[in-house]
């Protein structure tokens, strides 16, 4: 017994040794990260003084040469008597030529460096890098480059934010004629902060905001970016931008499902190499496209697929495949291997195999090009639900490749893979829309679905920077990010700035004009349908926040979030004020049918549906009792607000519950 004690005691030891030498070499990792990140940081800094300081005194230079030219013109005047008008347009034009900005082939070689980095790589360090070299582009004189600067300085990249700075850039290079310099001073103007793009335009013309609303106009804007977005798509599948939502659980943001919290992620991977092989290819699929917060590492991709496969899964045989016929750095591209782990996971009838046979027969890929063998995978897979598939399908019937052309089917497999989110499928519904191919031509449902494929641009990246920098509490750089996002149309983003400025936590703005901006934002974001903003237009006129009080319109918007969305919040509210008669007709037994349906919608509604129920019916038994003997008792219930306050019912209730308590104490104790 004892030797066993003595053999578990030297066990114990030995594993806390080997904990602690663990729990040092990562400390000492993320130690060199950390430095690492922060020399790149210091860098961009010292650059950026730099090229500020720069610009300051060539902006000191010009104004000395056109003071010098000045003196010069009027001392020619007087000598040969030349028309001073005539003079000074041409010495204006020749003045003008002289500031153009000199792009050198050093500048661009790192300026295309720095965009080659951001491209390839997710990952936050080798982003710093980018912007080294951006800095280093920018301090040459390079346009791009400085707007590239100008942009991480507005947004907070690498906890960079200074927005005068910002502004400072932004208005040299406009005057040297940047059209995106002009936007974002635009976009400046209009909310104390951003940019706009053509997706911004659209979302303007579609809505009518500051603009007369224009249908045609809006599709045009619309179609241009989403022309481009499927361009890139049709090159590589795109992939789905995590959005989280601040409105729906503040409290706990490191918990939110859109984002895998790192205690979670070392889980998984323990799960993983104990051979669990759903949780394998979990972590291959967010590592191939960068998911869930991780970074892209096409190496741990196919470690993870590869351990998968070799215990038979069809799923993970058929993802490497699909590494193999793209191609990166993991994985080169080998039309040969691709088609050996696409036939192995569809002889097991995999979908993702099927549709990848099908792709190598459709594009021929190592086989010859064959669309009726393409056309048979495409559908084995589509009858699977695989919407990749679907889409093929649809794109056949659409272009005729291999197939008659036929718009009613194509329309039907576009639609079944819109379903799943496909966007190229979303991309050609819009297109059969807008110009009403195979359907009934309607520039509101193009213009929508058009939207729907503006939002997978790479800007939507910003989501996950923005809601990182709330998390990490950079309040301004999160409400730069979401306010762009908002201004292109994202709901998202609307309802999460509108929040930001809520919270009064933002610096950049002024605070008065913080609920202003924020009902502004809510407006634009239930509109779109978000039922919560529609319910938060209800609170800021009853309570009279950014806007005057305004019980009637507030009931008006409690009552669409009721009627239309189903909202228990919304119902309760309107219950309250049919209950008091707030901006309607007062009513009891509306009332209470209201508060008995937002108990019914929603379980969380149950608490407090109780307790307004037992605070009514006690006040109407009172209001019985006080008006029952008029010759006696000639109260007006009415003047119970005067006479007691106005939140008098609130102290109603906790007598209320002082009382149950009371009772429950004397009876269980």
């Amino acid at each position: 017994m004892k030797l066993l004690s003595l053999l578990i005691e030297i066990l114990i030891i030995l594993g806390v040794i080997i904990k602690n030498i663990e729990a040092e070499k990562h400390s000492k990792k993320q130690k060199e990260r950390n430095v690492t990140t922060q020399v790149s940081v210091n860098e961009l800094k010292q650059f950026l003084s730099h090229i500020l300081e720069r610009r300051k005194l060539i902006k000191v230079i010009y104004q000395r040469e056109n003071a010098l030219g000045k003196k010069k013109i009027q001392r020619k005047l007087r000598i040969k008597g030349i028309q001073n008008k005539d003079i000074s347009k041409r010495n204006t034009n020749h003045l003008r030529k002289q500031p153009k900005q000199n792009f050198t082939d050093e500048g661009e070689q790192l300026f295309k460096m720095g965009i080659k980095i951001l491209q390839q790589s997710k990952s936050q360090k080798q982003k710093a890098q980018a912007y080294v070299f951006f800095a280093k582009a920018a301090d040459m004189g390079n346009m791009k480059a400085m707007e590239k600067m100008a942009d991480a300085l507005l947004f907070g990249n690498f906890g960079m934010q200074n927005i005068t700075a910002a502004i400072q850039l932004y208005e040299s290079l406009a005057k040297e004629g940047s059209y995106k310099a002009q936007n974002a001073l635009g976009f400046l103007s209009s909310y104390g902060i951003g940019m706009e793009y053509n997706q911004a335009k659209g979302y303007r013309y579609l809505s009518g905001i500051n603009v007369l609303q224009n249908c045609e106009v809006a599709l045009n804007h619309y179609k241009k970016v989403a022309d481009f977005i499927a361009d890139k798509l049709e090159k590589s599948e795109g992939i789905p931008v995590e959005k989280v939502r601040l409105t729906e659980r503040p409290e706990n943001l490191s918990s939110n499902s859109e984002i895998l919290d790192w205690d979670i992620y070392q889980y998984y991977k323990f799960l993983a190499e104990r051979g669990d092989v759903q949780i394998q290819v979990s972590l291959g699929q967010l590592h191939l496209i960068g998911r869930k917060g991780l970074d892209q590492d096409y190496y741990k991709a196919l470690y993870y697929f590869l351990k998968a496969a070799k215990a038979g899964s069809a799923n993970a045989m058929a993802f490497i495949g699909k590494m193999y016929l793209e191609g990166n750095a993991a994985a080169p591209q080998n039309n040969a291997t691709a088609f050996k782990y696409f036939s192995m996971a569809a002889s097991k009838g995999n979908a993702i195999g099927l549709h990848g046979l099908g792709l190598l027969y459709f594009y021929g890929k190592g086989v010859p090009v064959n669309y009726a063998e393409a056309l048979k995978y495409f559908q084995k897979a589509a009858e699977k639900g695989w919407p990749n598939a679907q889409f093929q399908l649809g794109f056949m019937y659409y272009s005729g490749s291999g197939v008659w052309k036929d718009y009613k089917l194509a329309f039907k497999y576009f639609y079944l893979a819109s379903q799943s989110g496909q966007p190229l499928a979303i991309y050609y519904l819009a297109e059969m829309y807008a110009t009403g191919t195979g359907v009934l031509r309607s520039c509101r449902t193009a213009v929508e679905l058009y939207k729907g494929v503006c939002e997978l641009g790479h800007w939507a990246e910003k989501f996950l920077t923005a809601y990182f920098a709330y998390k990490d509490g950079d309040i301004d750089s999160s409400l730069v990010q979401y306010a762009l996002l908002a201004e292109m149309g994202y709901e998202v983003a609307q309802s999460n700035s509108a929040f930001i400025l809520e919270s009064k936590k933002a610096k950049i703005l002024e605070k008065e004009k913080m609920y202003p901006m924020a009902l502004l934002l809510w407006n634009r974001a239930a509109i779109q349908g978000n039922a919560f903003a529609r319910v938060k237009i209800g609170d800021y006129h009853y309570y009279g926040y950014g806007t005057k009080k305004d019980y009637q319109t507030a009931a008006t918007h409690y009552s669409i979030a009721a009627d239309k969305y189903h909202s228990a919040q919304a119902m309760f509210n309107l219950a309250y004020m049919y209950e008091h008669g707030l901006g309607i007709a007062k009513d009891i037994h509306l009332a209470r049918r209201l508060y008995d349906m937002a108990a019914q919608t929603s379980p969380d509604a149950h608490i407090p549906v109780f307790f307004a129920l037992m605070k009514l019916e006690t006040m109407h038994f009172l209001q019985d009792i006080l008006f029952f003997n008029q010759f006696t008792m000639r109260w007006k219930w009415m003047k119970l607000d005067n006479t007691l306050g106005p939140y008098w019912d609130l102290f109603v209730i906790g007598l209320i519950v002082a009382v149950l308590v009371f009772l429950l104490r004397n009876r269980y104790g």
